[in-house]
């Protein structure tokens, strides 16, 4: 299975392998990648067929201008129109209507009630006869010339019939129907309800005649009459409290002391006219628009204009509001534009929906350890980020052309009516900012579940957010500017700025028959898309660069953390290097002072020796080595590793045992670049591991303890994935994926073409060690390479690593003995953080169990013969199990002949009975056990 290597991956060669594997495992995600797409697609179609019902019932002859026979014609206009189809008519000559007093309710009016005693105000019982006055207030610094004015707001004139108009501007005429949206038909004179002369005093009620030239045809309306009353306060703050007080509660239909008007004089005089007015603007129609301000207010302020003339130049003296008057408009239809009105606040969710995915795509590679799975096998920081950026940036540029294109077709406004050029830029720059925001934040996450509630946390109260509290800001004039660019500066309020700019241009846009928003609206004060696209443009190029460096600081599946200013460190990495291998060797055994093994003694002068050589063919160095994890929750430093030095040459299977928690594991990851060690250092082909693991892992493979995998890919597509990784192309990867799939009995039954999430264990255990082969690197780690699998399977296994480490260095953890004997050169039994032995089988078999083990099994009362048999044979043996008549001895090899024992156990059993007996010589697992 060794190919031949073909040198280190070129940067586009590295970026290819990881673009076809993150090709092939996006087809492989249909689903997601449906479910993705079905969101804006139902939200584009849910906006469609309620656009087409609203239209469709705008398009019903109630809202369009009313038409009746006249003379066999049919003639439309607004003298034929309801109040709803009054807006759509033509109106080149808007009518002349009267203005009017906005009155309140007869119910409303302001009297004396519990917990309402206000000086002078009428009695309750005037409501039971629904004659209770309408009220003003009136305060000011002069009190005389305040209360004169205040006698003059409500003349009293006799009607002319032959200027009707002339007649109403000398009197106060007022309604208590509520306004409409505009003033080309006013409900006041349509709607049923009488109106009123408001006058210092009440005889009878009258009719009145509105002749053709107000309102195109004569009416007769009934005019009741109500009593204007005017009442004194000391200050403007006494007539705030008594009109918030007397404001409606609770349901709009529970009216309480309602009043017409409130007037402050405040410094007026003969000379000077200053008045403060105030009015009730919450008078609504059904659609919700105040427009009280439209028509009813003029009236008061011509009121109390004419108050102030009288009392300078007497009752002649007068200001007349005729009437009013709309402006005139050409025939329109009703329009209601569902995407512009909705499009900041769905759209947002849309947009930024694409937020989590890719947020949990990067959390998803570092919490299975993929990534770091990838750079050990020679994937570089560039190509990483080029792709990973790049690949996602497409996925969102696709997503966005999707929505956009079917949102055109299926009509919605907000894109058929913008600039397509403005929308691209628009997007293309918060999808590059969104994009970088996730790998900023990734690093912060280190389970895919927490990061996917995160970002949908962040979606949807982005939305929420921006609907019911930054969209308000934006429409709030009076609100700092500044403030508003501070909320920009988070991309969800930055995105739904620029969606809420093109909905107001394509509603309006919609709403006058023209174009939304074009490059030279970019320059109107009051369109904050601009801005916005600057804000964007300079986080996204502030932010990428910090997420980088963040990645490369911090462990985000990438590797150990590594040191701030490793930007700067790197300038100095490869002079370090060098000197550092020329010094190491000068300290060499002074390290530790304790006694050890003069196995592990020689190792370590072994190591001295190749540290001071020039240059050495030996694959792995390790001199020192220390690993201390600091202290947590109030326990002490955990030293790891101790110092260990050890040599492993190309063609050499090293394996290491040792119980659970002995530091095998950390020093497997400092060795793959996980995590750094503490002091000492380690050399792999010649480059340190502190400095200089992305060459270390061009030439390195690791079969994991637990296999990381693509649940999605197959065994074949890994393959060929790593060996592209390992710069194999063509007839040379497929034949080193061919061979590679074949020595691990993954080859033949179409299993190489099956998704590994449907492997068996065993099969992925197989899978990892073809990973951690293919490519011919030079130094392989494998943890455990065999768990998990039968014993064919395991043979099989055993034979491909006895062949792949002809020509490369080995490192094998594991806990079996047989596997440890059949494959490994060496062993070294890790115990505590330290080496307690090195050496071949063979050696550690003679050197540390040079005994045979004696067992015999009689009756509990023999236990003393087969003692006494035993010491005859050997002096030195000891006694080291006993139980109910069944005795263990280990017999020094060279005390005994094994031709003793069969004689001496053979007379035995002619005296006693003897249930069974052995003689056994030491194995590796008893080499292990004391060891350990």
């Amino acid at each position: 299975m060794a190919i031949p290597s073909h040198g280190r991956a070129s940067f586009s060669t590295q970026a290819n392998a990881l673009l076809r594997k993150n090709l092939v495992f996006q087809r492989r995600n249909k689903r997601s990648n449906c479910c993705l797409i079905i969101f804006p697609v139902l939200l584009c179609v849910l906006l469609a067929v309620l656009q087409r019902a609203i239209d469709n019932e705008l398009n019903k002859d109630k809202y369009k201008c009313g038409c009746a026979q006249v003379n066999g014609k049919t003639e439309c206009g607004i003298q034929y129109s309801t109040l709803d189809q009054a807006s759509s008519c033509p109106i080149p000559n808007p009518q002349k209507w009267p203005a009017l007093l906005q009155l309140p309710d007869p119910l409303s009016r302001a009297v004396r009630t519990d917990g309402f005693t206000f000086p002078n105000l009428p009695s309750e019982s005037c409501r039971r006869t629904g004659n209770c006055p309408v009220t003003v207030l009136v305060t000011g610094t002069n009190r005389t010339l305040g209360q004169g004015m205040a006698s003059n707001l409500f003349p009293t004139s006799p009607l002319n019939s032959s200027n009707p108009l002339l007649s109403l501007a000398n009197n106060v005429l007022g309604t208590i129907s509520m306004p409409a949206t505009e003033n080309f038909l006013d409900p006041a004179y349509s709607s049923g309800l009488p109106l009123h002369f408001v006058r210092p005093f009440c005889q009878s009620n009258s009719s009145l005649s509105l002749p053709e030239e107000v309102i195109s045809s004569s009416m007769q309306l009934d005019v009741e009459c109500a009593q204007g009353l005017h009442l004194w306060r000391n200050s403007s703050s006494d007539i705030n409290d008594e009109l918030y007080k007397g404001y409606r509660k609770g349901n709009p239909e529970r009216k309480i002391n309602e009043y017409v008007s409130a007037y402050d004089f405040l410094n007026s005089n003969m000379n000077n006219y200053n008045v403060s007015i105030w009015y009730n603007s919450t008078y609504k129609n059904d659609s919700g628009f105040s427009t009280i301000g439209l028509l009813r207010v003029p009236r008061s302020v011509n009121q109390v204009s004419n108050a102030y003339l009288q009392s300078l130049f007497g009752p002649g003296t007068k200001m007349l509001l005729e009437y009013v008057k709309e402006m005139p408009k050409p025939g329109s239809q009703l329009r209601v534009d569902l995407s512009s009105l909705l499009s900041a606040q769905f759209f947002t969710y849309v947009i930024i929906a694409l937020f989590p995915v890719v947020l949990t795509a990067l959390v998803y590679e570092k919490q299975q350890r993929l990534r770091i799975m990838m750079k050990m096998h020679g994937l570089g920081d560039g190509p990483y980020w080029t792709i990973s950026y790049a690949y996602f940036l497409a996925l969102s540029v696709i997503y966005m052309i999707c929505f956009v294109v079917l949102g055109s077709l299926i009509g919605l406004k907000i894109f058929t009516l913008n600039d397509y050029s403005i929308q691209f830029v628009f997007y293309f720059i918060y999808m590059n900012l969104q994009i970088s925001m996730a790998f900023l934040v990734a690093p912060l996450f280190s389970n895919v579940l927490s990061a996917r509630a995160v970002g949908y946390l962040l979606t949807f109260g982005t939305g929420l957010l921006g609907g019911f509290l930054f969209q308000n800001f934006i429409e709030d004039t009076s609100f700092p500017r500044g403030w508003i660019i501070v909320m920009e500066l988070y991309p969800g309020f930055s995105l739904y700025r620029g969606l809420y700019e093109l909905g107001q241009y394509s509603y309006l846009g919609n709403q006058m028959s023209t174009h939304g928003m074009r490059w030279e609206n970019l320059g109107d004060s009051r369109n904050g898309m601009k801005e916005i696209m600057i804000i964007m443009f300079i986080e996204w190029l502030i932010m990428l660069p910090i997420a980088y460096y963040i990645d490369q600081v911090i462990s985000s599946g990438s590797g150990g953390k590594r040191n701030p200013l490793l930007f700067f460190r790197s300038l100095i990495r490869k002079s370090n290097s060098i000197s550092r291998k020329r010094s190491l060797h000068k300290q060499g055994s002074k390290v530790f002072v304790e006694m050890e093994k003069a196995d592990v003694v020689q190792e370590r002068e072994r190591v001295d020796q190749l540290l001071s050589e020039s240059s050495s063919s030996t694959s792995i160095i390790c001199s020192s080595l220390r690993k201390i994890y600091p202290g947590r929750d109030g326990n002490p430093p955990k030293l790891a590793v101790k110092g260990l030095s050890l040599a492993v040459p190309r063609g050499e299977c090293f394996g290491m045992l040792g119980p659970n928690g002995a530091g095998k594991t950390s020093f497997i990851s400092m060795m793959i670049g996980l995590t750094e060690p503490t002091s000492g250092a380690a050399f792999v082909e010649g480059s340190d591991i502190r400095s200089q693991m992305n060459d270390i892992y061009t030439s390195m493979g690791v079969c994991p303890q637990h296999d990381l995998l693509w649940e999605t890919l197959t065994g074949r597509e890994h393959l060929i994935f790593y060996g592209r990784l390992k710069n194999l192309k063509g007839s040379a990867l497929t034949q080193a994926v061919d061979e590679s799939l074949k020595s691990v009995n993954l080859y033949y039954g179409g299993v190489a073409d099956k998704f590994t999430g449907k492997y068996s264990g065993g099969m992925k255990r197989r899978l990892s060690v073809a990973i951690s082969l293919i490519g011919d690197p030079k130094v392989v780690y494998m943890d455990e390479p065999s768990t998990g699998l039968d014993p064919a399977s395991r043979n099989n296994l055993w034979n491909v690593v006895k062949q792949a480490k002809q020509d490369r260095a080995i490192i094998l953890t594991t806990h079996s003995m047989e596997e440890a004997e059949v494959l490994c050169d060496r062993i070294g039994i890790f115990v505590d953080g330290s080496l307690q032995c090195i050496g071949g089988p063979k050696q550690l078999k003679g050197r540390y169990g040079g005994s045979f083990v004696f067992t015999m099994t009689t009756s509990a009362e023999h236990d003393t013969e087969v003692e006494t048999m035993v010491m005859s044979l050997s002096p030195n043996a000891q006694k080291i199990y006993h139980i109910s008549g069944t005795q263990k001895f280990e017999i020094p090899k060279h005390e005994i002949r094994i031709s003793d024992v069969f004689k001496a156990v053979e007379n035995f059993k002619k005296r006693f009975t003897v249930q069974a007996w052995g003689l056994a010589d030491t194995t590796l697992e008893d080499v292990f056990i004391k060891g350990a």
